[in-house]
């Protein structure tokens, strides 16, 4: 989550007041709520003022553009996580210092809580990958609602991209009829770049602090499963593709986290490998929009194609843009931060827990956008999804 956000170092007195990062990285943080009480944080678009000038000295008063906004809200709940480092006789079995375990414990296990729930958001569905690993349940978990604060938005129409053979689709749909040869290439990596340059309302680039070529040689963040990173790697541009990725390091006086691990570059967009997936098996049903619902993004059942082919399932890569995430946070009671933790002696002070928490809530950041015909079409503003098919390596 770090490595998607900015800090608040460069921003302006108003937005410092907000608490807001930088507005040029995928991932924007708001701090609203840890200044005052409340559970809900506003985060509003305003469109871009078009149309033509006036010229001359004709008469400019009553003819002013009108400012015409969008807003969405972004709910803040309380994470709790407990470990229980035992007694004194648990202490005494080991040479190691079970409270300072236990601490270590919750500052690993809040890292990947604030990871899963964001890629959940971001992809628009947790997909069925399981594993100790994975903190976030299953969709089809009763807590899942409640451990994900706000509503899990499946990508919108025009956001949502299917691999279908050397081509994209648009929209879930297509994922009826995936099969195990619609696997993601670099050329569809060039199709998606196309696509971002054509977009009626397109994706805003990703923005780094120092980074001298942010304005002349845009930048988008793609975050690729594993199975989906590893195809692409057997491609015979795989040279050019990592070098581009040094050579575009080398333009920061400092390297950047994201251009650490396992990284490549294509046409303008970071291809970084992450360690998780957003992963459907075949029959495996998963909420797509439409484009018959593309205007009101309402969600319809899709399931994956049942003969995508033996070993295969699909994986969601996500190209992110800025400000696809709102990490919203509020002040907690116990530090008076988002964060805090706590301990407690209980059984006549022989055995203790720390407990962990975290005050957020976060949402992918989606507004509705005029399409140019004055229809507001419902617009995942900083995220573009791509569906593909992958060989699994278990």
């Amino acid at each position: 989550v770090n490595m998607l956000m900015g800090t608040m170092g460069d921003m302006d007195a108003l937005k410092k007041m907000k608490g807001q990062t930088s507005p040029g990285m995928p991932y924007v943080r708001i701090d609203d709520l840890s200044k005052s009480r409340g559970e809900i944080v506003s985060i509003d678009l305003f469109d871009t003022v078009g149309g033509r000038p006036l010229m001359g000295d004709v008469n400019a008063e009553g003819k002013g553009s009108p400012l015409v906004s969008s807003s969405m809200e972004v709910k803040i709940d309380l994470y709790s996580k407990v470990v229980d480092a035992g007694g004194q006789m648990a202490q005494q079995r080991t040479k190691q210092e079970l409270r300072e375990i236990a601490l270590a414990q919750l500052a690993g296990y809040f890292p990947r809580l604030e990871s899963q729930v964001s890629l959940t958001h971001v992809c628009g569905a947790r997909g069925s990958q399981t594993g100790n690993d994975w903190v976030v349940p299953l969709q089809t978990d009763p807590e899942f609602g409640a451990i994900l604060v706000n509503s899990v938005k499946a990508p919108t129409f025009n956001r949502h991209y299917v691999v279908n053979a050397a081509n994209l689709t648009q929209g879930g749909q297509q994922l009826g009829t995936i099969v195990s040869t619609d696997v993601l290439k670099l050329t569809h990596i060039d199709q998606l770049r196309n696509i971002i340059d054509n977009l009626e309302f397109t994706l805003q680039s990703v923005k780094l602090a120092e980074d001298p070529a942010a304005e002349d040689s845009p930048m988008w963040v793609m975050l690729c499963p594993p199975n989906v990173y590893s195809s692409l790697l057997t491609e015979g541009s795989l040279r050019a593709f990592q070098q581009y990725a040094v050579n575009r390091a080398a333009y920061l006086d400092r390297k950047h986290p994201l251009f650490a691990g396992e990284v490549g570059m294509w046409n303008g967009i970071l291809v970084k490998k992450i360690s998780r997936a957003i992963r459907f098996a075949a029959s495996e049903n998963t909420q797509v929009i439409t484009s018959a619902n593309a205007a009101t993004a309402t969600e319809t059942v899709q399931a994956i194609n049942a003969s995508i082919g033996a070993g295969f399932q699909v994986e969601r890569s996500v190209i992110l843009g800025a400000q696809a995430l709102g990490c919203c946070y509020g002040r907690n009671k116990t530090s008076g931060m988002q964060y805090s933790w706590t301990e407690r002696r209980y059984n006549f002070e022989r055995n203790l827990e720390v407990l962990g928490e975290i005050m957020g809530g976060k949402s992918k950041i989606r507004y509705s956008i005029d399409d140019g015909t004055g229809t507001k079409i419902p617009t995942d503003f900083g995220v573009i999804v791509v569906d593909s098919a992958a060989k699994q390596s278990v």
